[in-house]
Order: structure tokens, then sequence, then C-alpha cells
């Protein structure tokens, strides 16, 4: 193919690409938290808890709860799954091979800083991020630099962060980001360091040949969006039905005798490293807790670790990272939101 010619074609792909992700974040994301920012400043709420609604508790584990929460959840988020089905797949088959691999490939922190930085605008929650983090190590991004755009997604969400503040004060906001910052880059550059000491178990590909032609291009792009649906929704769906079903289970009756204690500090953290939301989910359920009485330290916990990860975007995930990877990210999320809620006892924060 002569160069002019191939030339051309990476132009057409990354403005394809580039059309995608800023109609499709403006469309999903950007627009309607625009307006959500209004309601929560002038509301002090975004909604009710999608957890428990306004009950004390969670509906007792049944089919008829796991299909609620499910159905609820897909609702809040099926728009960000498709728009992150569509970016995953699209990476692989519209960005030029060896790109991701020159701006996210480095194992230091540089490539860590830019996929956290990536990340922001996105906005998504863990597991709509999940497909895109997906087409990134696909493409060859370093773990560190994919998982700080993982947990960036959530984690340093601007939006969430002004309806934080506005619903549950600026206080908590600061508590968030001072220790959702290191958590994101921190954890990033753990992870690069340990994929240095240790061999990936999982061996990426090699990349693939520059796409011929603009059709072939759409061919590919089609038969990896599918490829990708087809094994990533079925196990996503199935979790998410389990976590509905017993969600009774992980989040007891909550009212003012789930104070500050280390095991309910412990107890949370553990239950929100693991649930799903959809973005910014934690803000009304934290709300609706602290209402109800749940002690500071409790309420920071779940505020730090509900977002990040959980155990659908896990699983999601399992082919692109080491096992021993995923599992040291979800403990040390769980840390961090142990850690959050013992600053948000020391502080007094309620």
């Amino acid at each position: 193919m002569p160069v002019a010619t191939v030339s051309s074609a990476r132009t057409v792909r990354w403005s394809v690409f580039v059309l995608l992700a800023i109609a499709g974040l403006f469309y999903v994301k950007w627009y309607p938290y625009y307006g959500r920012a209004f309601i929560a400043a002038s509301e002090h709420s975004i909604g009710r808890s999608i957890l428990m609604g306004d009950a004390a508790s969670a509906p007792a584990p049944s089919w008829n709860a796991a299909l609620g929460y499910a159905l609820a959840y897909g609702k809040a988020i099926w728009q960000a799954m498709v728009l992150g089905l569509l970016l995953g797949s699209g990476i692989q088959a519209l960005l030029p091979a060896d790109w991701v691999r020159r701006a996210l490939g480095g194992r230091g922190f540089g490539s860590v800083l830019a996929g956290g930085l990536l990340a922001i605008p996105g906005m998504m929650c863990t597991c709509c991020a999940a497909p895109v983090v997906v087409g990134l190590r696909k493409h060859q991004a370093a773990p560190g630099a994919a998982v700080a755009f993982w947990l960036g997604n959530t984690t340093l969400n601007p939006a969430t962060l002004v309806f934080t503040g506005f619903v549950l004060g600026w206080h908590w906001t600061l508590l968030r980001t001072a220790l959702g910052v290191p958590m994101v880059f921190g954890l990033g550059y753990l992870v690069n360091r340990m994929a240095h000491a240790h061999a990936p178990a999982v061996e990426l590909p090699s990349l693939p040949a520059e796409p011929r032609s603009l059709a072939e291009v759409a061919r590919r792009w089609l038969r990896l969006f599918v490829q990708m649906a087809a094994r990533l929704i079925p196990e996503y769906v199935v979790i998410v039905l389990l976590l509905g079903a017993a969600r009774a289970w992980m989040f007891p009756h909550v009212g003012p005798d789930i104070g500050n204690e280390w095991l309910w500090i412990a107890a949370l953290a553990l239950a929100g490293t693991l649930f799903v939301i959809p973005t910014a989910g934690e803000v009304p359920i934290v709300q609706a807790m602290l209402a109800l009485g749940l002690g500071g330290g409790p309420a920071a916990a779940l505020l730090l670790t509900l977002p990040p990860v959980s155990l659908p975007s896990l699983a999601m995930l399992g082919r692109s990272f080491r096992v021993r990877t995923l599992l040291a990210i979800a403990t040390a999320v769980c840390g961090f939101g142990m850690l959050g809620g013992a600053l948000a006892v020391w502080l007094g924060m309620h």
C-alpha cells in the first residue's frame, strides 16, 4: 500500500475514534452530568440509593432481589457499557498498532500518569471502563497505565467529586481526593513494578498488521466488538445477579448501632470492594446510610471502595492481568477504604 494511502487511512481511523469518544462521552456522560450537578447543588441529592432505596436494609436474598437490582443497574449503565465496548474494540481496530504501546507501554511512572490523566474525562463506572482496559492491554499498554486508567475513571471522576461536595459536604470530597490520587497513581506504579519483577502470566499477542482498507477496518471492528461482548457480558450479568441477591448479607440493617468500630469499617470496606454500582451510585448510598445513623468511618470506607473495583469488573479483566495482580489491587482498594474510615473517625466526619 502506498505511503500516502496508509497515512490517509490512519487519519480516517484516528478521526473516527476521536469523534466516537467525544460524541459518545458527551451524550452518555458529560451533558447528563452537567445537568445533574445543578440538581445536586439545589436539592443536595442526586436520587435514591440503588442499594436499598429509602429502607434501612436491602431486600432478603431472592430471585426478585437479584432481578430487581440487575434491571435497575442495567438501566443506569447500559449506554455506557455499549460505549465502553465500542471504544475497547475500536482501540484495537482503529488506532495505529504501535501508538498505544509507545504512549502507554512504558514501565515507569510516566505511563501511569498518562493513563490516569486520560481516565479523568471518561467518568465511567468500573465495569464500563473494563472493556476499554481490555483494548488497551491488547495493544500492549503497560499494566500500570491500564490500572491507572481503570481506577481513575471512577476514583477521580470530576462529576462525582462535585456531586459528593454538594450532597455530602466538601470535606468528603477532600477526603476522597486525598486518598484517591495515591490510590490511582500509587497502585498503577506498584503494578508496573510487580510486572517488571515477574514475567507476565498472560502472554500478549504480537501487534497486528496494518489494515489494508477501510472496509477491512470496519469488518475487524465489528468482529472484535461481537467477540468482546460475547466474552464479557455473560459473566458480567451472572455476577451482577448474584450480588443483587446477596446484598442483604453484604450490607446488613443500617442504623445507629453500626458505629465507628473497626469491625464495621473493615466489613463495609470489603463489601464495597466486591459490590457493583453505577457511576456516582456511592453518593446517594452513603447519603441514605448517614441519614439512618451510620457512623462516619464505615461511610468513608464505602465512599472509597464502592466505585474503583467490583467483583464483575475483576472477572472481566481476568485475561488482561495476572490473578495475583487483580488480588493485590482489590486488597489495596479495601485497605484504602479502611484508611479512609480511620481518617474520618479521627477527623470527626459525619
